[in-house]
């Protein structure tokens, strides 16, 4: 095959604009939240939204794309889109042919957007790479003890022990804690050396379609487009990556997942997905508090009966932080909630001053934060997984274990399994026409790619069939259990402690989650403001300093990437009825309803961004609509 040649073109042209669209200086703890220098009433002016065409200042912009053709295009480069790309070469090698496997990833570099609890179960790396150990893979704090507790809402000053049954979804015998940016970054060392080609810093912006409506792959950003969507003097368009087949591994609630999504109807024959958010702290502790490989869980306060939420307290080997005494903790928040003034950031910070967590974190130093949303809907959820050239995996269709607290082996699997549908099907399409082998033998660049594409509907098959699909079968009740009665979390509970213990999951009946997370907001008339108690700046910390940890930043003269449908929305609605929860649900202090002149107004500080996606999910409205900003822009975790 005739790689070497493009790789050198593809690789220059996305090496310029990656550092045409370089990352910004970090954030500092005194930086404060900046205001968009856009007119008056004016949010949205990404050229997602905004018809240049129609725009006198791009009149003269030359707007042809360079393209490129790979054979599998994967968009995302988390677990389950680099063990897709892995799993494919392993197949390449064995078969002895040369397909070019081309992975997009947003983030500066492979981790630097990555961020979960994380207790890790084995199975699917162990399918992967065998022999794992021996290739060093970052798993060194086997878990060696654990306990989950209940925090009654009514008694909160409690923690209750709560049995875990070997066997069951809470049992952690033989699984690892990581820090999953730690082995995303491993997990590309191994597809690099596989020849994966991976290009980080660089979004996928738009889904590309033939003329039959088929997937053929990606384009990437344009750079240099300043705020107020003109075009800046270093304007360069985006370009284009056509593939036979393409992947889409973009992680909860994906921009372009989202598109295919609907473009597609995947999601008809299933139910709303259903989220949470996670929010995470680094700490590195005292000594004598420490113990390595223990994994504590709690349920309950701060939130109420009604709301699903519970926290995570892992304690890392010595060996993962060159010595230090680590802790990762964090609180997890159903996004289906109705209070609107509920805060899940306070929540967290709240969580952390419980008479029996405290102690852990006192005379301690937070090292990071961050946060990210996750899918929570398991089996009810799953949309249609492929369509006309391509195909979702890992969370971009949602295969959370969510009473495991666990998706990561899900994710890599399914992974896997498309990666082996793809390349079975890559090997029945037809040979490259004759004109385009005469091009490619002179290093000329053939018309664009348009087809014909893999057929990848095998991989549907292939994941109903395995134990991905059995695993979150058995557990398909224990999320919507919550709602299902006006038990609320007692009602899981009992159908966990009871019915699943017994059954297995093999009862008759399927619960069902019932409705969209932003269906559930409630109007604001309804509740009461809830005072959280001021952070001590010892266990519990304010939001921007929490920002300012996770080394957030953007081109700040650039179009907001948190754009809105109706710029008018915010304050007519989501203000007027909800009184504004993108203030708080948001971890990043992204939104500010502001006065001025006595009117309100919605200010948008996109540079906070931490691409939680929480926004685009629970925004009552569903007026925002995330999208991918400039290549390398967003956090940068350092192994989170």
């Amino acid at each position: 095959r005739h790689g070497a040649s493009k790789s050198r073109l593809i690789a220059l042209r996305l090496t310029m604009l990656s550092r045409l669209g370089s990352r910004s200086p970090l954030l500092t703890s005194t930086r404060r939240l900046c205001a968009p220098a856009l007119p008056k009433g004016v949010l949205t002016t990404h050229y997602k939204k905004i018809d240049r065409a129609t725009d006198e200042r791009w009149q003269d912009i030359d707007m042809e794309r360079f393209a490129d053709e790979t054979d599998l295009l994967i968009v995302g480069g988390g677990p389950a889109g680099l063990s897709a790309a892995i799993r494919f070469k392993q197949l390449c090698n064995e078969a002895g042919l040369d397909y070019r496997v081309t992975l997009l990833e947003k983030a500066a570099g492979a981790g630097e957007h990555t961020l979960s609890g994380a207790v890790l179960e084995p199975r699917a790396l162990e399918e992967l790479f065998p022999d794992w150990e021996e290739r060093g893979a970052p798993l060194k704090t086997p878990v060696t003890s654990e306990r989950l507790g209940y925090i009654p809402p009514w008694f909160p000053s409690l923690n209750l022990p709560l049995p875990i049954m070997s066997g069951t979804p809470t049992d952690n015998h033989g699984n690892y804690i990581v820090r999953l940016g730690n082995f995303t970054a491993w997990l590309a060392e191994q597809a690099e050396e596989l020849g994966v080609e991976i290009y980080t810093g660089q979004g996928g912006v738009e889904v590309l379609y033939n003329d039959a409506d088929e997937v053929v792959g990606v384009a990437t950003n344009d750079v240099g487009v300043a705020k107020d969507g003109a075009p800046k003097d270093s304007f360069e368009r985006g370009m284009e990556l056509r593939a036979k087949a393409t992947l889409f591994a973009e992680g909860c609630r994906g921009s372009l997942t989202k598109e295919v999504i609907d473009k597609f109807s995947l999601a008809a024959g299933s139910e709303p997905q259903t989220y949470g958010l996670g929010l995470k702290e680094l700490w590195r502790i005292s000594p004598e508090k420490h113990r390595p490989g223990h994994v504590d869980h709690t349920a309950g306060w701060p939130a109420d009966n009604n709301t699903w939420g519970g926290s995570f307290l892992y304690h890392l080997d010595p060996s993962e932080g060159d010595g230090d005494t680590l802790v990762i903790t964090g609180y997890v928040v159903a996004l289906d909630y109705s209070n609107p003034y509920l805060n899940p950031f306070k929540m967290f910070q709240q969580w952390k001053t419980h008479p029996s967590i405290r102690p852990t974190f006192e005379g301690g130093e937070r090292l990071a934060y961050g946060a990210r949303a996750l899918n929570e809907g398991g089996f009810q959820s799953i949309p249609k997984l492929t369509f006309p050239g391509g195909a979702l995996v890992g969370c971009a269709a949602g295969f959370l274990n969510v009473p495991k607290i666990k998706g990561t082996h899900t994710a890599m699997k399914s992974g896997m399994l498309a990666a082996e549908s793809a390349f079975s099907a890559m090997q029945a399409l037809p040979e490259p026409a004759e004109a385009e082998e005469a091009a490619a033998e002179e290093e000329e660049m053939p018309p664009p790619f348009t087809g014909p594409v893999a057929d990848l509907g095998p991989y549907q098959s292939a994941l109903e069939g395995s134990w991905v699909y059995e695993e979150l079968h058995s557990v398909r009740n224990v999320r919507p259990a919550a709602h299902a009665t006006p038990l609320g979390m007692w009602g899981t509970f009992l159908y966990a402690g009871v019915v699943h213990y017994v059954t297995r999951g093999r009862e008759w009946f399927t619960l069902s989650h019932g409705g969209a997370d932003h269906e559930r907001l409630k109007p604001a008339s309804e509740f009461s403001p809830i005072e959280y108690p001021k952070p001590d700046g010892e266990v519990s910390f304010d939001l921007l300093s929490s920002v300012a940890l996770t080394g957030t930043n953007h081109e700040g003269n650039q179009p907001p990437h948190l754009t809105l449908k109706d710029d008018a929305v915010p304050v007519a609605r989501n203000l007027a009825v909800f009184d504004g929860p993108e203030q708080r649900f948001c971890p990043a202090g992204v939104y500010e309803y502001l006065e001025e002149e006595g009117e309100r107004r919605l200010q948008i500080n996109a540079q906070n961004c931490i691409h939680c996606k929480t926004c685009d999910i629970k925004c009552p409205s569903q007026n925002i609509d995330w999208v991918v900003p400039e290549g390398g822009g967003g956090p940068a975790y350092a192994g989170m």
